[in-house]
């Protein structure tokens, strides 16, 4: 068999972990804007928020810093962006405003209740992916192929998600559902947990 045939090719032709420091990224920027906005009609950071926070952290756990090649600068430029200004914006705002660090970075009561389907939502998106790269093989082009669009999708609904929390749900009059925001919280994870299942 050719090394073509057995080649694994990343997303899109970046260098390893790109993707995963892009979508880690806008899973931080969002805890960013929640405690930098100083608006008062600012919900605190979803529930489901904290269970995308956990992929970070698998992201570095499951592929250390030794692994990136030294010369793949985006994945090194990503991983100290998120760190850094995940740091920075802490430490800002735990100058600035400490009690915006609690009221913020605590989720909603009524929302606890929904732990156990957010979690499934994870493992469900996460396990799917490893069954499914089982199944297709890591190297194998439709495979790569759904990889590839998971991630894309995966990007979109972050930043829809950014946009509706900070931009249009605050001044809605009619705001959706507890059932409706926990099946998008839920589609949400879901998606994000697969890519990074594929990568693991």
């Amino acid at each position: 068999m050719s090394s073509a045939m057995t080649q694994e090719f990343h997303p899109f032709g970046l260098p390893m972990g790109t993707v995963r420091g892009f979508l880690s990224l806008l899973i931080c920027s969002f805890f960013w804007i929640a405690l930098l906005d100083p608006r008062e009609n600012i919900t605190p950071v979803p529930l489901g928020h904290f269970f995308l926070l956990t992929l970070v952290f698998l992201a570095f756990a499951s592929h250390p810093i030794q692994e990136l090649r030294p010369r793949a600068l985006l994945p090194w430029l990503m991983r100290l962006l998120f760190v850094g200004g995940s740091i920075a914006v802490v430490a800002y705002v735990g100058w600035k405003d400490p009690h915006r660090l609690t009221t913020r970075l605590t989720p909603d009561a009524s929302e606890i209740a929904q732990w156990p389907v957010l979690l499934g939502c994870l493992a469900g998106g996460f396990g799917f992916a490893l069954f499914l790269r089982f199944v297709l093989g890591r190297n194998g082009a439709l495979f790569m192929t759904l990889r590839a669009w998971v991630g894309v999708i995966a990007m979109l609904l972050l930043l829809f998600e950014t946009i509706f929390q900070f931009v249009i749900l605050p001044s809605m009059s009619d705001k959706p559902g507890r059932e409706t925001m926990q099946v998008w919280e839920g589609i949400l994870i879901a998606t994000v947990a697969a890519y990074f299942g594929s990568r693991a």
